[in-house]
């Protein structure tokens, strides 16, 4: 007696809500965390007798954000732009620069050492020159190239690692069907490099925001975060000076996750990195 074959059926891969719910998890013990140190701070404050205006209490801090709410964003705002422009021109400096080295090897060998010294000057010594470079520091110029320069090397050396880390068989694999050295890239090496070259840009997500900040701490526009925070430190207001910084984290924490997301729906239409 024989059977009819049936049907086989896939395998559900879960509910929207249930992969929403999975994520949040995800996400549930740096959330502890980060109210534990909330808690923490807001009492030893307290137990310890420290002066507030050294380290203001968290509730402090938040009701200082929440009265000067429209200043601190518009400032914010201001800075994040200038972020946004470094961000933008070191790492596409960067990744065109890595496609060259990654391409012709011998320049490579022949740069790299300059790159890593430019790369180890403090930043804290290189804004004052470079305000100077773009009139004094007052226009947006010098910060969006103090960003750019911080950008530009960690996003040159992942890009340029996942370039050279394809493996010898994918490349005898393209030999063997006379591709060229487009085709190796555009269907071998930038593949292969995506995941790097995200790691890469994340990291300068944050090293742009420094950047600025850092640039108009040596002179800037009066409505930029880093010359406000800067303004109040100054005159002991402290709670506006915190609130300042959480401005900061809050626009770094943003280009973060945009870069995030950018790097999901990327890695998804590669194979070797696809869930």
């Amino acid at each position: 007696m024989t059977t009819a074959p049936v049907a086989v059926q896939p395998i559900p891969r879960g509910t929207l809500a249930g992969r929403v719910g999975r994520r949040a998890l995800d996400w549930l013990p740096a959330l502890v965390v980060l109210v534990l140190v909330f808690v923490i701070w807001q009492e030893s404050i307290a137990v310890f007798h420290i002066k507030k205006f050294l380290a203001p209490q968290p509730t402090a801090i938040a009701s200082t954000f929440w009265t000067n709410r429209h200043e601190l964003i518009s400032a914010g705002w201001f800075t994040f732009q200038e972020a946004l422009g470094g961000f933008a021109i070191g790492c596409g400096l960067a990744l065109v620069v890595a496609l060259v080295l990654a391409r012709w090897r011998g320049v490579g060998r022949a740069l790299m050492p300059y790159m890593i010294a430019a790369n180890a000057i403090p930043i804290i010594a290189f804004a004052p020159i470079t305000n100077q470079w773009f009139g004094g520091g007052l226009t947006k110029s010098s910060k969006i190239a103090i960003a750019a320069v911080l950008c530009f090397f960690p996003v040159l050396v992942n890009s340029l690692r996942g370039l050279t880390s394809v493996r010898p068989q994918d490349l005898e694999l393209m030999r063997s069907y006379a591709a060229g050295n487009v085709e190796v890239f555009r269907r071998v090496r930038i593949p292969t490099a995506l995941p790097f070259i995200f790691t890469g840009l994340k990291v300068a997500t944050v090293l742009a925001m420094i950047g600025a900040v850092v640039g108009e701490y040596f002179g800037g526009a009066l409505n930029a975060i880093g010359v406000l925070i800067l303004s109040r430190s100054r005159v002991f207001q402290f709670n506006e000076a915190w609130a300042g910084v959480v401005v900061v984290c809050l626009f770094g924490l943003a280009l973060y996750i945009a870069v995030a997301l950018l790097e999901r729906v990327a890695l998804r239409w590669v194979p070797s990195t696809s869930e």
